[in-house]
């Protein structure tokens, strides 16, 4: 057989550099409250990362007459090309394409079901992971021998991302399919926080015991979710994770793609465990707008002056309070750096719009998926009770430092 020498040039990554820290004064003096006078600076660095799927030359070769299934989207990238076309050209037998929730080109609303289909560009089948099911079939794995799984996770539990992934180990190991997972950076992986998922509140939005943000890659949480026995019927896939190289989870990492439709910038990504929170509330977080996670508002908030109108966009194509004026926050005056150095959830933005509009509006408008959200009841309970950011967060640490001794021998970076 002919060889072939591929030759893998290095994915090199601008990364954040520290930007202005004028902020609007609505955003600054929630920004400053809680977090930023106990969390250490995270310093901001250069750095050259190598996502697994760069990694051509180390894991093609193991696709040798094999017969490969492919869990991928958007975010599926070898620089600029995607990895459906890097394996194609490389003569790699891909006989089936596997997308998750937004779909394979990630241009779907949030929770749209997407049905199976034919890629127009390969003319490969296409099994939807968020449709009518959620698990591959034994019909869709019986002629495969493994499956890659490439995916941009952002590090946070309702993240649905993961539930695929899980999904996926699942049906891997019931059917004894090799899983090799390409790893990528995760842009929140330098802190832990968050409330836990507790027993009974297990959903697609949280499928594991672990705090909304776990600081882990894909890679890394794939190991745990075989490590700690998540699959069903103690079964185990057999997984190998390829490897990021110059990587440490304190890398500042610049997502070269969006990974989902409503998340249009580095700062939508971070700011998105904080906000998420405000999903199954009256309030917008900027869906049907271009800047969707990063703004606050509604009509009644008053007391505001900054406004914004969702109109139906992609991914979004009906927004909550739809042409309606809304009253709030503009968070895209924060600086990145500002954001990180957090190190954590920030809850004064939704303590204070509960506060303010309580007594106006029933402001949970799904208090069950609020909760699903949240991991259980609690969080809901302590708003309620008007506990304050500092209050909620205290009652986290115990919880997250039982977690840290979990996660650690999972870690695969520094």
């Amino acid at each position: 057989m002919k060889k072939v020498i591929y030759l893998l040039p290095l994915l090199v990554l601008v990364l954040l550099v520290s930007d202005s820290c004028d902020f609007g004064d609505q955003a600054n003096k929630f920004a400053t409250d809680s977090f930023s006078a106990s969390q250490p600076s995270i310093q901001v660095q250069e750095s050259k990362v190598i996502c697994g799927a760069d990694r051509l030359s180390y894991f093609v070769p193991k696709l040798t007459g094999k017969k490969v299934g492919l869990v991928a989207n958007q975010s599926s990238r070898v620089q600029d090309k995607h990895l459906l076309d890097s394996l194609l050209e490389l003569e790699v037998n891909v006989k089936r394409i596997f997308s998750p929730e937004h779909g394979f080109r990630g241009d779907a609303d949030a929770g749209a079901k997407i049905d199976d289909q034919i890629d127009s560009k390969t003319g490969l089948p296409l099994i939807s992971l968020y449709g009518d099911k959620r698990r591959p079939r034994q019909e869709d794995l019986q002629d495969l021998d493994i499956i890659i799984f490439d995916i941009q996770d952002v590090g946070v539990r309702f993240y649905t991302f993961l539930s695929t992934l899980h999904y996926v180990m699942d049906a891997c190991a019931e059917y004894h399919v090799e899983l090799i997972l390409l790893d990528r950076p995760n842009p929140n992986g330098h802190y832990v926080d968050g409330p836990m998922r507790r027993e009974g509140y297990q959903s697609f939005v949280g499928m594991h015991p672990v705090p909304v943000v776990y600081g882990m890659t894909i890679g890394e949480y794939a190991h745990m979710i075989n490590g700690e026995g998540w699959l069903a019927n103690g079964r185990n896939c057999q997984l190998e994770v390829v490897e990021l190289k110059n990587y440490g989870h304190k890398t500042t990492y610049r997502l070269p793609i969006k990974p989902s439709p409503n998340l249009p910038t580095l700062k939508a990504v971070m700011l998105y465990p904080s906000l998420c929170f405000f999903e199954p509330t009256i309030l917008s977080i900027g869906r049907g707008t271009q800047k969707q996670f990063q703004v606050i508002g509604h009509p009644d908030w008053v007391g505001h002056n900054f406004e914004f109108t969702p109109v139906p966009t992609p991914g979004a194509m009906k927004p909550k309070l739809q042409g309606q004026l809304c009253k709030g926050m503009d968070l895209t005056t924060l600086s990145e750096s500002t954001i990180k150095s957090w190190g954590a959830i920030n809850l004064d933005y939704i303590v204070s719009a509960y506060a303010d509009l309580k007594d106006q509006h029933d402001f949970f408008t799904s208090p069950s998926f609020f909760d699903k959200l949240a991991g259980s009841d609690e969080l809901r309970k302590q708003l309620v009770d008007g506990m304050s950011a500092r209050e909620v967060v205290a009652s986290w640490q115990e919880d997250l430092e039982a977690f840290k001794t979990v996660r650690k021998k999972y870690l695969l970076y520094e």
